[in-house]
């Protein structure tokens, strides 16, 4: 009796303390919990917009973190330059009472510079605060006030921030003085939520409350793409010194060429002499273009900047060129003013990269879409893309960072989008020729060639870059179910022409097959089986989207041990449908006591609705069934 009272007493003193922290973690409703590993308990932007040059915003962001892997959706950071002033930052820390644990004030807060430290980039500095949890769950509630004269980067909205998050409440509201700053707003994927929208005099509104957790699914589509969300823009906006008036992306584009780039392209005398020596007797733009593109790669470092915080205007053109570095805008930007010495146009391109592909909206002309650089060269009523950051690449090759996406290029007479280079489904190629011969003690001896194109070139390529301990390390994980490998040579040809990556392994394993009694039982295809089974739901949700399609193909000689004679192999599979197709085909010769197996799969890419989902994990399990077909060897009596 007396142990429960102090508990009652215990838990009743709690309670009290914690009503003056409106979050206490225990009160959060159970409907939000599951399948999340957090509960933002209030998401809140006010933002007020005084004149064309002037906006402040207010940030509230209240977040009741449950494991670890809620973490990452507790950070407390904010960006800020010559425009853009963080006025305050702070953060409180609770426990799952509600009982503050720490405060963290403006001054705890790390002030880093946003480009690892190099002079040039001094302007552009990130306020930073990493919360080290002693125990779970904690709710952190971050609060920040900015201002700033940059009203082009107008800040978005999402009502639910990433998967596996729930949210309580969620709140963004826009004040203007005047009706010819009223924002334009577009909506995304809000038929799937309760909200409110209130509009009066100079004021905008969104409100929407109690959204459950979103699953992340196999396949499944983009976050953005599904995720409810407001874009917003301003008609007559200011950005880094420039007054601007866009309806459009032709407006938007002519705008940056005039306002941005103006003047960003001068180079020293001595360079241009330089860049024209290079191409000397070269009629061909393509050609001139490859050759200054490898003089970039060769002479000059990638810094990793945020678009977002530097804009889109680059360094000048003549900082590169003497300092050596720069980030994609600037190195895009020399690269351009390079290609113009010797009579080559280029033109600057915003994109949206990573791997996942995310066009440029065609009806909304936002400057904050995008977060990469490239160039775009128009020849033969073609575009070939440049990728001017990497040291690595291919000319004309962008890979699956940059490919199959609208981007927004940036020409004299103004802007267009235009859909960069699709790497489509056979294109995507890897050829495996090999030659394997089985011992009678179950050892295998391979000699393998793999060839890549296409997107696959690009998980390839980068081998010859590797030390040797790198490069068998890499081989043992590709051939992970090959026991007890041992390399014993490779060699790499990098066809930079024609994009394809070849790779000659020779490499040896004991106890490849298995021996029972007077047989041996061993794979027909080691070297190039797939795996990969999609994750099964009971009730799914998100449509399949298969972003890209790849075709592997397998020829392999299998040699079998003296004395011994097949006594069966896989059936020939055939198997096609809307995913693509897989085949496979084995066939004994006698005459060289060898077994021919050859192996097409494809896969093509495509969006398909939900319904589809069983039918192509079906279709992928069939693969992986014929891939781990077995072969059995009979010793002769």
């Amino acid at each position: 009796m007396r142990i429960t009272l102090v508990i009652l007493i215990i838990i009743h003193s709690a309670f009290c303390f914690a009503q003056e922290n409106e979050y206490p973690a225990y009160l959060i409703d159970k409907g939000l919990t599951e399948n999340a590993n957090a509960v933002v308990r209030l998401s809140q932007m006010d933002i007020q917009i005084s004149s064309a040059k002037e906006m402040k915003y207010t940030i509230r962001k209240v977040v009741t973190v449950f494991n670890k892997l809620g973490n990452k959706h507790a950070r407390t950071h904010a960006f800020y330059d010559k425009e853009t002033k963080i006025k305050n930052i702070e953060a409180s820390i609770y426990d799952l009472f509600g009982n503050e644990i720490e405060h963290i004030k403006k001054k705890d807060f790390q002030d880093v510079s946003a480009a690892d430290g190099f002079s040039l980039y001094l302007d552009d500095r990130l306020l930073k605060y990493r919360y080290t949890p002693i125990q779970y769950p904690y709710t952190i509630d971050f609060r920040c006030e900015i201002e700033s004269s940059d009203t082009g980067a107008f800040p978005s909205w999402y009502f639910l921030t990433n998967y596996l998050v729930s949210v309580e409440k969620s709140k963004y509201s826009i004040s203007y003085a005047s009706e010819d700053l009223k924002p334009i707003i577009k909506e995304y994927n809000l038929k799937n939520i309760d909200f409110i929208k209130s509009e009066d005099k100079n004021n905008i509104t969104y409100e929407a409350s109690n959204l459950i957790a979103l699953e992340s699914e196999s396949l499944g589509p983009e976050f953005s793409s599904i995720a409810p969300r407001l874009a917003a823009r301003l008609r007559n906006f200011y950005f880094k010194g420039n007054f601007a008036q866009v309806d459009n992306w032709k407006d938007l584009g002519l705008w940056v060429n005039n306002q941005l780039l103006t003047g960003r392209n001068e180079l020293p005398e001595e360079t241009k002499i330089k860049a024209k020596q290079l191409v000397s007797g070269i009629s061909d733009d393509l050609e001139k273009a490859r050759i200054i593109y490898k003089y970039v790669q060769e002479n000059t470092r990638y810094v990793s900047i945020q678009i977002g915080i530097g804009g889109l205007r680059p360094i000048s053109a003549i900082d590169v060129d003497q300092v050596k570095y720069g980030d994609c805008k600037g190195l895009s930007n020399y690269t351009k003013a390079l290609l113009e010495s010797v009579g080559v146009t280029a033109f600057y391109t915003v994109i949206e990269a990573g791997n996942d592909k995310i066009d440029f909206d065609n009806g909304f002309a936002d400057i904050s879409q995008g977060n990469h650089v490239i160039l775009a060269l128009p020849y033969q009523d073609k575009y070939y893309w440049m990728d001017c950051t990497s040291q690595t690449l291919p000319f004309g090759f962008v890979g699956d960072f940059t490919d199959d996406r609208k981007a927004l290029v940036i020409k004299p007479n103004g802007g267009e989008l235009i859909k960069t280079v699709a790497y489509l489904n056979e294109q995507n190629h890897q050829q495996t020729n090999a030659q394997y011969e089985i011992t009678p003690d179950g050892s295998i001896g391979v000699e393998a060639t793999i060839a890549t194109q296409g997107t696959q070139y690009d998980g390839h390529f980068n081998l010859e870059t590797q030390d040797d301990d790198e490069i068998k390390k890499y081989y043992n994980l590709y051939w992970k179910d090959i026991n007890n490998l041992k390399i014993n040579s490779y060699e790499f040809e990098n066809n930079r022409d024609d994009v394809i990556f070849t790779e000659n392994i020779k490499f040896t394993a004991s106890n490849f097959a298995k021996i029972s009694g007077n047989r041996l039982f061993f794979e027909a295809n080691p070297l190039d089986k797939n795996t990969f089974v999609p994750k099964r739901y009971r009730n799914r949700k998100q449509p399949l989207d298969i972003q890209r399609g790849f075709w592997d193909k397998s020829e392999f000689l299998i040699t079998i041990p003296d004395g011994y004679s097949v006594e069966s192999l896989p059936n020939f599979i055939q198997e096609e449908n809307e995913f693509g197709h897989y085949r496979t085909k084995l066939k004994y010769e006698k005459a060289t006591n060898s077994i021919r197996f050859e192996r097409s799969f494809l896969v093509k890419a495509g969006s398909y609705p939900k319904e589809k989902y069983n039918a192509y994990r079906a279709f992928r399990k069939k693969v992986v069934n014929g891939d781990n077909g077995q072969i059995v060897l009979i010793k002769k009596s």
